[in-house]
């Protein structure tokens, strides 16, 4: 039997034109596989080479996807001052049967767009449903990705408030984003601009872990959703110790982040995401609730991706075989 692997560049990748939805309906499966107790995943483990940089090992499988693999994904906050992206990486499929590689990608598209996936079906279930005031604070790959994630699955959104410590990532994103998308994107001066009044925030700037929050309780209004994809970077513990419901997508890769020196200030967990897909537990349940959900990226999210981008490309013809 000829051993060999389908690899695919991040140009493959992006041009079998996949659209968001798609992607957000398959991250909204996995999580509702996960929270059923139909997945495979142990929390991720990492190594530091740099400070507040990390390589990270993502396996998991997922049995009625028959799908099996590992992300090895690294972000480094200071990649772009050498004209480098901050995540970067490659994604490695496995026949479930047999534990063979079959495919080896690159995985920044997949984590960029499952990233934003995530906060939207984190949206679909916790956000008002007539929410229309996006706050953004991170203007790079992950806040164009959560804003296109958010935009298939909030109908009401009319205004986007934007905010970047670098005035020039603030600024295109501005006309990037004006010019992709029907509602008003508008660049603010400060965080705290980004935060009130915005019925759904999210965060996505580097994770640090020293953080210097900024993001104050009273800026968060009643009703308002928070979802940050980069720990407590900037959430003061007072935010996340008040709102009426804390929900993660992992609690063991939480509580591992905790012991390795990051949420010095971690409340008391309401649900992970999966449990209330699977309905195991409510989502939103008044207009007044504030919610935090702290999503940080799982495997099986980028696996079910993964999946269907093989069998995708597959059809197609797209990629290059390589013998093993």
């Amino acid at each position: 039997m000829k051993l060999e692997i389908l690899y695919l560049s991040l140009k493959d990748i992006q041009g079998l034109s996949v659209p968001m939805g798609q992607i957000v309906g398959w991250v909204e499966e996995a999580l509702r596989l996960k929270g059923l107790g139909k997945t495979e995943m142990p929390p991720k483990p990492g190594i530091h080479t740099r400070p507040d940089a990390f390589i990270h090992a993502m396996p998991a499988y997922l049995p009625n996807l028959k799908a099996a693999g590992m992300k090895w994904v690294s972000g480094y906050p200071d990649n772009f001052k050498k004209g480098l992206p901050y995540i970067s990486g490659l994604l490695i499929l496995n026949d479930p049967e047999t534990g063979i590689p079959i495919a080896v990608m690159d995985c920044t598209w997949i984590t960029a767009m499952r990233t934003g996936a995530v906060t939207a079906v984190a949206a679909k279930y916790l956000a008002r449903p007539d929410a229309s005031v996006i706050g953004i604070i991170g203007c790079g790959v992950q806040g164009r990705s959560n804003l296109e994630a958010l935009a298939a699955v909030l109908k009401k959104i009319t205004t986007v408030k934007a905010y970047d410590a670098r005035p020039e990532s603030q600024k295109a994103y501005v006309e990037e984003m004006g010019k992709k998308f029907k509602f008003n994107v508008v660049g603010v001066g400060s965080p705290k601009e980004a935060v009130t009044s915005s019925d759904v925030v999210v965060t996505a700037v580097p994770i640090a872990k020293d953080p210097q929050p900024v993001i104050e309780d009273s800026w968060l209004k009643p009703g308002a959703l928070a979802a940050p994809v980069d720990l407590d970077t900037l959430w003061k513990a007072e935010v996340m110790q008040k709102v009426d419901k804390f929900c993660v997508d992992d609690t063991p890769q939480i509580l591992r982040f905790k012991s390795e020196g990051y949420l010095k200030s971690l409340p008391e967990i309401y649900a992970d995401l999966g449990e209330i897909v699977a309905k195991k537990k409510p989502g939103r349940q008044n207009d007044k609730e504030k919610i935090m959900s702290m999503n940080l990226g799982l495997a099986l999210e980028d696996v079910a991706v993964a999946i269907h981008i093989y069998q995708t490309a597959l059809e197609k013809g797209i990629g290059r075989k390589l013998p093993l």
